[in-house]
């Protein structure tokens, strides 16, 4: 058989040692951050039920998880509160108490752990008896109203000492009128990784089951965006870009690669992807049934996020992966 072939890809791939050295995308700790959830109390921690080796922590095993992790390489955390039912209002009062037990965590926090890079959230619904993200009235959700309320809890977090905020309401202008607050009252050096292409997703499921924040009526889709629209995204990142976002992100991951890929390619500013609950509870359930190598799955698809072009990943995988790239 007289078979001339000058060029054969098979050559770089066959050994370890040159797939690596030819490998173009890696996924390293440095790139996660590790999404917690908190509760008030002491010596709690409950499993969340829809996502597998998910828990609510009280702070006293907060810190002591937080140790762990940064001891397996991951440095950055995303902090969200679980609020009882009991505290929550029309108009969030407790996201800005400088007394909730969530602000007193925060301090605490980055008090035992300066070094760590401590992210949070800012929307009305963990605190909202609506469960919407922003203020509601006659059924409708107002935008104007809701900024100064965002406005209020971006300050009381940002005097924690936290790192980066991070907008996920998907209010028109949230992200100037949170920029403008914390210049104003010197916190020029605090980030915000605005949720650009926030999608009205089904895959938020879990999420809600671990905050009990799911609205109490109607849904999210006058505000987050209708998952058939791509270019929508780009004129979300030109906004949030010129009133002073530092990141980018866009949520779900996996089934919006594309609008990943997209901003990736429009913007100079470093774009986040967050792996959401209901991508991460698929994978453990499959897993679980016996359908797929879930260690490998989980691999793939972070690498996959990061080969769309995400800089950085909030996923609930980050410890297991730190653990299984020590091995």
């Amino acid at each position: 058989m007289d078979i001339n072939m000058l060029r054969r890809p098979r050559r770089n791939r066959k050994s370890a040692v040159i797939r690596a050295m030819v490998e173009e995308t890696r996924v390293h700790t440095d790139n996660l951050i590790f999404p917690l959830f908190l509760v008030d109390g002491k010596k709690q921690q409950v499993e969340v039920n829809s996502m597998p080796g998910i828990y609510r922590w009280s702070a006293d095993l907060m810190l002591k998880e937080i140790e762990n992790c940064m001891n397996l390489g991951i440095r950055a955390f995303d902090i969200f509160p679980a609020v009882e039912d009991s505290l929550k209002d029309k108009r969030a009062t407790k996201s800005y108490d400088k007394n909730f037990f969530y602000l007193k965590a925060l301090r605490e926090i980055k008090k035992q752990f300066p070094e760590a890079c401590i992210m949070t959230d800012i929307a009305m619904d963990p605190y909202s008896s609506d469960g919407h993200d922003g203020y509601v009235e006659d059924g409708k959700i107002l935008n104007d109203e809701t900024l100064s309320i965002l406005g209020q809890m971006a300050l009381a977090q940002a005097e924690t000492g936290i790192d980066i905020l991070g907008p996920s309401d998907m209010m028109d202008g949230r992200v100037g009128y949170i920029r403008e607050v914390l210049d104003e009252s010197g916190f020029t050096d605090v980030s915000i990784m605005s949720y650009t292409a926030k999608y009205a997703s089904a895959f938020y499921n879990p999420f809600r089951d671990a905050l009990d924040s799911a609205p109490k009526f109607g849904d999210k889709k006058t505000y987050q965006m209708n998952p058939a629209n791509r270019t929508e995204a780009l004129v979300e990142a030109e906004l949030d870009t010129a009133e002073g976002a530092d990141f980018l992100m866009v949520k779900p991951a996996l089934a919006y690669l594309d609008i990943i890929s997209l901003l990736k390619n429009n913007s100079a500013l470093p774009i986040a992807a967050y792996n959401v609950s209901g991508e991460y509870s698929m994978i453990k359930a499959a897993a679980k049934n016996g359908w797929l190598d879930g260690q490998r799955a989980m691999k793939e698809c972070l690498l996959s996020i990061r080969r769309a072009g995400a800089d950085v990943i909030l996923t609930y995988f980050a410890k297991e992966f730190a653990q299984l790239s020590r091995q």
